[in-house]
């Protein structure tokens, strides 16, 4: 058994142990890839395209509620008259600027990327976090990077 099988094995029990589903089907995506030899060809697509597709969806989830008319005009106009709302739209523009910046430190420097992967799945595994991490990680990281070199 070679190494990447072995450690998606790993990241599977650990999914298991920690009752984190997503974890779980993604390493086990991965090596049914693996297994039935997809992985030379869908392999680089989802390094190279794959955050942006996990963003889409996670877009058309967000959307879902004003697509089946749970969230309209009348309820943005009722939320924002709440300040948390305008902390919310705040948070919102802010971490999509971060994740912009982290999109290309992703893309760029393996090493940051890989202990940026890591640390998300440790948030998962353990701490029952989501895999939105690794994306506004990077932008977080990005962000504190700038400030570093700044500083320096």
């Amino acid at each position: 058994m070679n190494g990447p099988v072995l450690f998606l094995l790993m990241l599977g029990a650990i999914g298991y142990m920690a009752k984190n589903n997503s974890l779980m089907l993604a390493a086990g995506f991965l090596l049914l890839l693996k297994f039935t030899g997809l992985d030379v060809k869908v392999f680089p697509y989802l390094a190279s395209k794959g955050i942006n597709l996990g963003v889409t969806v996670i877009t058309i989830a967000v959307l879902v509620p004003i697509a089946a008319g749970t969230i309209g005009f009348k309820e943005l106009g009722e939320a924002i008259k709440s300040p948390y709302a305008w902390i919310a739209l705040a948070s919102g523009i802010a971490v999509a600027l971060m994740a912009k910046g982290g999109l290309s430190l992703l893309a760029t420097d393996p090493h940051i990327t890989t202990a940026l992967v890591f640390g998300t799945i440790l948030a998962v595994a353990l701490f029952k976090g989501v895999a939105v991490g690794p994306l506004v990680g990077a932008g977080i990281a990005y962000l504190c990077m700038q400030v570093y070199n700044f500083i320096k």
